[in-house]
C-alpha cells in the first residue's frame, strides 16, 4: 500500500470543526449572559414617585413647598345641574310655589386629590391657599354650599325644575418641593398642578316641559 492510500485515523467525537464552532458559540453566549447578570439593577430609590406621593410630602419632610402659578386666574361657568325635585302641575291652573334646595360644589385638581378631606395633605392645602392669596389677593374655596328658596312657575299639565350653574375659578402652575433629605434620590422635585374651585356664586334658571303620559299616570 502506497503512502497516499494509507488510511487516516478516525477523528474523535466532538473534535470536528463544526462541533468546535458550536462549542465556541455556546461559550460566547454563556459569557455574554454572565456579563448581563453581573450588571447591578437600577436603584429603586432613583425612580420617580407619583405626583400624589410627592404632594403628600408637602410640609411633611420638605423644607420648602410652594405653588407657583404660571398665569392669571380665569373664571368660567360650571356645569349646569338640576337642584331640588321635579315639580308637576296636575291642576287646570298655573302654579307658583317656593321650593327650597341646597347644593355643594367642591374643588377638583389634575392630581385627583381631595382638597376638602385634608388628612395627610394639610401642608398641600395650606400651601396652595397661601400661594393663591399672595399671588392673586383673593380667596380660594375648596368647597362652597349654597342653600336658598326659589319660586317655580309651572303651567297646567307641565313639569318644572330648577337648574344651577356654579361660577368657577381655575389656576394652573407648578409645585416646587425642596426636601431636607434626598427623596427618591433627589432633593428638588417639581409637580405640574391645575385646580378648579367654586367662586361662591351661581346662575339659576327655571325649566318646564309638558308631562309625558307615564308621568301623568304616576303623578296625577
Amino acid at each position: 500500500m502506497s503512502e497516499k492510500t494509507r488510511s487516516r485515523p478516525a477523528p474523535r467525537p466532538g473534535s470536528t470543526p463544526r462541533n468546535r464552532a458550536r462549542w465556541a458559540g455556546a461559550l460566547a453566549v454563556l459569557i455574554a449572559a454572565g456579563s448581563l447578570v453581573a450588571v447591578p439593577p437600577a436603584q429603586a430609590d432613583d425612580s420617580r414617585p407619583s405626583d400624589s406621593e410627592l404632594l403628600a410630602k408637602c410640609d411633611n419632610g420638605t423644607k420648602k413647598c410652594v405653588f407657583h402659578p404660571s398665569g392669571p386666574m380665569t373664571e368660567f361657568r360650571g356645569e349646569r345641574r338640576q337642584v331640588g325635585a321635579t315639580y308637576p302641575n296636575c291642576t287646570s291652573l298655573p302654579q307658583r310655589s317656593s321650593r327650597s334646595w341646597s347644593e355643594t360644589t367642591e374643588s377638583s385638581n389634575s392630581v385627583g386629590l381631595s382638597m376638602t378631606v385634608t388628612v395627610g395633605y394639610e401642608g398641600l392645602v395650606n400651601s396652595f391657599t397661601t400661594s393663591i392669596t399672595t399671588s392673586f389677593e383673593r380667596t380660594w374655596r375648596n368647597a362652597h354650599t349654597e342653600s336658598t328658596s326659589t319660586f317655580v312657575e309651572v303651567r297646567p299639565g307641565e313639569v318644572g325644575w330648577l337648574t344651577r350653574s356654579p361660577d368657577m375659578q381655575k389656576v394652573s402652575g407648578t409645585y416646587e418641593l425642596i426636601f431636607k433629605d434626598r427623596f427618591h434620590g433627589k432633593r428638588y422635585w417639581y409637580v405640574p398642578f391645575e385646580a378648579e374651585g367654586p367662586v361662591g356664586t351661581s346662575s339659576m334658571a327655571q325649566r318646564t316641559r309638558p308631562m309625558t303620559e307615564e308621568e301623568k299616570a304616576a303623578w296625577c
